[in-house]
C-alpha cells in the first residue's frame, strides 16, 4: 500500500454488526429477549398435541385462553423492553409478576421453561441502567467521585493512603500523634485495638 492508497471502508456486514452493537448496548437486550423467549412456551404448551406412535397427548387445560394472554403480554413486554427502553422497570415488574401467575394457569409456567426465562428477563429488565457516557478528556483531573462543595478539601494530605483519600495517620505507639486524649478530640474518637 502507499500513502495514496484511499482506506477501505467496512463491508456491509461489518457496518451492520456495528449498528446492532450500538443499538444492543443502548436497551436492556438480554432481558427484552429472554422475556420474549419466556412467552413462547407459555403460550405454546397448553395448545400442544404430542404424537408418540399412534398415541396423542394433548396439553390443553382449561385456562388454555390465559395462558396464551399471559404468553403474549410477555412477548409484547420483551419487545417493550427493546424498543421503549424508559418503561423498562413496568416491563421488568410486569413480566415477574405474569411468570409468577403463569405458574397456576399455564401447565407450571410452560414446565417451568418459561417460567425461569419470563423471571431472568423481568429482573435483568428491572435492573438494568444505561450506561454513561464518557467525559471528554479537558486535561483537569475528575472530580466527579470525589466530595464537592464548602466542606471538600483543596489540598490531598501526604502518606501512602494520600491517593485514595484517607488522611495518613499513624497508630504506632509512643509516637506521640495519636496517643492520648488529643487523638480523641483530632479524630473524632478514641483509637480501637
Amino acid at each position: 500500500m502507499s500513502a495514496e492508497t484511499p482506506v477501505q471502508s467496512a463491508g456491509n456486514f461489518t457496518r451492520l454488526r456495528l449498528r446492532f452493537r450500538a443499538w444492543r448496548g443502548s436497551r436492556p437486550f438480554w432481558a427484552g429477549l429472554l422475556t420474549l423467549l419466556g412467552g413462547v412456551p407459555i403460550a405454546y404448551f397448553p395448545y400442544a398435541t404430542l404424537k408418540l406412535g399412534n398415541m396423542s397427548i394433548a396439553m390443553a387445560t382449561t385456562a388454555g385462553a390465559g395462558s396464551l394472554i399471559i404468553g403474549v403480554l410477555l412477548i409484547t413486554l420483551g419487545l417493550t423492553m427493546w424498543f421503549q427502553s424508559a418503561t423498562r422497570i413496568f416491563a421488568g415488574v410486569a413480566a415477574i409478576l405474569l411468570a409468577l401467575v403463569s405458574l397456576v394457569v399455564s401447565n407450571i409456567g410452560g414446565f417451568l421453561i418459561g417460567f425461569l426465562l419470563a423471571m431472568i428477563g423481568g429482573a435483568l429488565g428491572v435492573s438494568w441502567v444505561p450506561g454513561r457516557e464518557k467525559p471528554e478528556d479537558t486535561g483537569k483531573p475528575d472530580t466527579s467521585d470525589g466530595p464537592a462543595g464548602e466542606g471538600a478539601a483543596e489540598d490531598l494530605p501526604r502518606g501512602a493512603d494520600a491517593a485514595r483519600g484517607f488522611p495518613h495517620t499513624s497508630y504506632e505507639a509512643g509516637d506521640g500523634e495519636a496517643d492520648g486524649p488529643r487523638a480523641a478530640e483530632r479524630t473524632g474518637g478514641y483509637r480501637v485495638g
